[in-house]
């Protein structure tokens, strides 16, 4: 399944229920877009035991923050900010709700959404934590303490030359299921009740994430969502001096094609709860128009499903940001679907 560029440009996003007439021809579909998703990102690997360690705990007004190590696929540790909220005696034998909260691009990695230190509207983590959610806040590669012995931040060049054939979208992918793993085996937290948001680059790996995992039941993507139609820099998803997603893409993009339309990956954890944010004066995603017809496009599909409920996108005119207003009808998107429907 490969588009042409320049047919997108021109007719606009394909449709995702374009001949399907039932559930199983979707199903079809679905099985083949994911069979090129994982061709197109080298595949993920199993999950490894998990082992994890506390190195520091520091105390915060409601909540705990537990500095974590934790071990990942291909041999590497994840490094991790646990928050935990503070509880009552009446709350103490309930197990709570918990949310993995994926960094944007910044060089701090957790401690941007996970600490009072983090950016003007990237604090996320914390403020989720102070929400009652248990907050895991990984690291990703290149960012954070993951940064490559003399390499800069997301300068994934050192990843490629040990994992030529891999991507590093997988790797995301892999450390944060691992990162699942965790949450789930602790005592106070609801295995049933898991959902994953970012900003930017957490964004679009909370999206990945779930259709990766299905322990995912709830997803919040701010500004990490865009698609290849209309996009002024396609080549940003492949090779680059920097960070470098999926380096096939690069090699597609040079015969003039794409191997997938972006709403057709997000398509992939439907009917999973998905609320996105999009930014009308975002000048790394500015085209709007194309972002939002893919969105109604996937709303089409929920509605299909018998779950238009369970999606919900909306665009504003702020830039790259997560303002207040957006994140507070984030968060009550995430009470609904994993404290009020538990």
């Amino acid at each position: 399944m490969s588009y042409s560029l320049e047919q997108l440009n021109r007719d606009g996003i394909p449709k995702l229920l374009h001949g399907i007439s039932d559930k199983a021809e979707w199903e079809a579909k679905r099985q083949s877009i994911m069979r090129r998703w994982l061709e197109c990102i080298g595949g993920l690997p199993e999950s490894v035991p998990l082992r994890y360690e506390v190195l520091s705990e520091t105390e915060e007004e409601r909540h705990v923050r537990r500095h974590l190590r934790y071990d990942t696929a291909d041999g590497d540790t994840v490094t991790a900010y646990l928050l935990v909220p503070k509880r009552g005696s009446r709350e103490a034998a309930a197990r709570q709700p918990a949310v993995l909260a994926l960094h944007p691009t910044s060089n701090e990695g957790k401690a941007d959404v996970a600490t009072p230190q983090g950016r003007h509207n990237r604090r996320y983590g914390a403020e989720l934590a102070d929400r009652g959610y248990v907050v895991l806040a990984p690291d990703t590669i290149t960012a954070g303490e993951r940064v490559y012995e003399g390499a800069s931040p997301y300068q994934t060049a050192p990843f490629y030359e040990r994992y030529p054939q891999w991507t590093a979208v997988a790797k995301m992918i892999a450390d944060h299921r691992q990162g699942v793993d965790l949450l789930v085996s602790l005592d106070y937290v609801d295995a049933g009740r898991i959902g994953a948001i970012g900003h930017s680059l957490g964004g679009y790996n909370a999206i990945f994430l779930a259709v990766a995992d299905e322990r995912i039941r709830a997803v919040v993507s701010s500004c990490g969502y865009a698609t290849f139609t209309g996009d002024p820099n396609p080549g940003r998803w492949g090779r680059r001096d920097w960070f470098s997603h999926i380096p096939v893409i690069t090699d597609e993009l040079e015969r003039g094609i794409v191997p997938f339309e972006w709403h057709e990956i997000a398509a992939l954890a439907a009917p999973t709860p998905l609320f996105n944010w999009s930014g009308q004066a975002d000048k790394i995603f500015p085209h709007w128009e194309p972002i939002a017809e893919s969105m109604r496009d996937l709303h089409a599909l929920y509605e299909w499903l018998g779950e238009p409920e369970r999606m919900l996108s909306l665009d504003g005119t702020s830039a790259h940001d997560f303002p207040g207003p957006v994140r507070a009808a984030a968060y009550d998107f995430l009470d609904t679907w994993l404290k009020r429907h538990s």
